[in-house]
């Protein structure tokens, strides 16, 4: 088993690529937080350049044309190579050949001392799909430059966006029951993304080889479904078919995921075979990984408090804020029904507009449909309206508003709610408010985080009246702060 590398730690430039990626997004904050200095290569800069908060250097590249590398290798040390192409469907192992003999190419002639590659992990004996045979190749064509490489071959990633977790968290909560095909019984090694970024980091100095990597445990989706079910409160039957092709499986897939359609059968023909850890890589890494249940209770977890720490201005910047589909949009497991408001006032206007919603003054539209909510919210043992709140015109965290809470609150920037009224989910309504020439602009959220297929009809039975209720509410907030004395509220 290779140990770590002898050589002294160095202290140039690190090239990573795929930073728009799942994997590199997170890398990139991890190398960052311990002081590395990073240069990432995009092919469209302007999607890293909001959230650039860790100063990284952004240069525009694309692996598949060699001349637009050259000058992102200028001063590069070190490498991360996380680049894959299955997304665009057929021909992807042609462009992955490619994008990996130009990144070769470019980093020989660059004079880079590593590569770190993240690949697929594939048994030996097994049946290899196209999807995990692209992996192994690109391993071999960076190996042929020359260039010590550090190759990890991972099996399933556990973490709040990865495809496969995406792919249980959608299966396991729209479908109270569901067929299941024999590959969900596919023995494999699921690794959290924490203990993923870990191995990511620690390759800059352990030896070049080639190390596979995963979790404490072998599982298989069932039982990933099982225990997200589980961590959910929710209660799901599996029935067994014996025969359920890859193509027929991924049309399945794609349409109870949309997510899913383009990508699902090279997914499904990668698992189909089991991959399972089948050398002690954690060793030589000094990494201790968690067990598959840890990981999933963790993914549930960060997604909570990301989403605690969200300003929506950051997170829905790349994004069309009013909702764009019947529905809204997704983010994460919560479903997000968001719009905008311009406003001609101060932003201290609108905020003491905003903290008096609610109680005497109302909920500035449709106050008789907000009373009947409040009335049927009763009648099932919720709260209701009856509660009213302590004070008109003031708010803290944890005071009462109807059948709100306040659990957040920043002076003339945010407030954001959450729901005690009996629902079939966890609920929020969230306020950001943002200084703009000549007034503000007054930002509405509503998400929901659904229990099952009972919370997602909730929500989309709900959505019509959303749709009215919330742009009418958003437009009384905006009136009231742009009528004179608004801020003094009511005594």
């Amino acid at each position: 088993m290779p140990s770590r590398s002898a050589e002294p730690q160095r202290g140039g430039r690190i090239l990573l690529t795929g930073a728009t990626g799942y994997v590199g997004g997170r890398l990139r904050r991890a190398l960052a937080d311990r002081g590395h200095a990073l240069r990432c290569l995009a092919r469209q800069p302007a999607r890293l350049a909001g959230h650039n908060s860790d100063g990284a250097e952004i240069v525009a590249g694309d692996c598949l044309d060699v001349q637009s590398m050259r000058a992102a290798f200028a001063g590069v040390d070190r490498a991360f190579y996380l680049v894959h192409s299955m997304a665009v469907g057929a021909g992807f192992e042609a462009r992955d050949r490619i994008a990996a003999e130009n990144f070769a190419a470019a980093a020989k002639a660059a004079g880079v001392a590593r590569i770190i590659y993240l690949g697929g992990l594939a048994n030996s004996g097994a049946q290899i799909s196209p999807h995990l045979r692209s992996r192994l190749e690109v391993g071999d064509i960076l190996r042929s430059s020359g260039i010590p490489v550090v190759e990890l071959r991972a099996s399933i990633v556990i973490g709040s966006g990865s495809l496969s977790f995406e792919m249980v968290r959608s299966l396991v909560e729209r479908l109270p029951v569901m067929v299941t095909p024999r590959w969900v019984d596919s023995r494999a090694q699921p690794i959290g993304i924490q203990d993923l970024l870990e191995y990511l980091v620690r390759a800059l100095e352990i030896a070049p080889g080639v190390y596979e990597i995963g979790g404490s445990e072998q599982t298989s989706y069932r039982e990933l479904m099982r225990e997200y079910a589980r961590q959910r409160g929710l209660r799901r039957w599996m029935l067994p078919v014996p025969v359920l092709t890859p193509r027929i499986s991924a049309l399945w897939l794609g349409l109870v995921t949309p997510l899913f359609a383009r990508v699902g059968r090279h997914l499904i023909e990668s698992i189909r075979s089991a991959t399972v850890v089948q050398s002690d890589a954690h060793r030589a890494f000094g990494v201790t990984p968690m067990h598959a249940s840890d990981a999933i209770a963790a993914a549930l977890r960060n997604e909570d408090r990301d989403f605690a720490e969200t300003r929506w201005s950051d997170a829905l910047s790349s994004s069309v804020t009013p909702a764009s589909r019947y529905g809204g949009t997704r983010m994460g497991r919560r479903l997000i029904d968001a719009r905008e408001r311009f406003v001609r006032a101060e932003p201290s206007a609108v905020f003491a507009a905003l903290t008096q919603i609610g109680g005497e003054r109302g909920w500035y539209a449709y106050d008789w449909l907000w009373r009947l909510r409040g009335a049927l919210d009763l009648l099932v043992g919720g709260v209701g309206l009856r509660r009213g709140r302590s004070h008109p015109t003031r708010l803290a965290v944890g005071d009462v508003v109807d059948c709100w809470r306040v659990e957040r609150v920043e002076v003339e920037r945010q407030l954001r709610l959450v729901a005690e009224m009996k629902v079939p989910g966890r609920a929020w309504l969230d306020f950001e408010i943002e200084p703009a020439p000549g007034g503000a602009v007054l930002r509405q959220v509503a998400s929901f985080d659904p229990h099952g297929l009972g919370g997602l009809a909730y929500w989309f039975a709900m959505y019509p009246a959303h749709a009215f209720v919330f742009r009418d509410m958003l437009d009384g907030i905006g009136r009231c702060a742009e009528t004179p004395r608004s801020s003094e509220g009511k005594t």
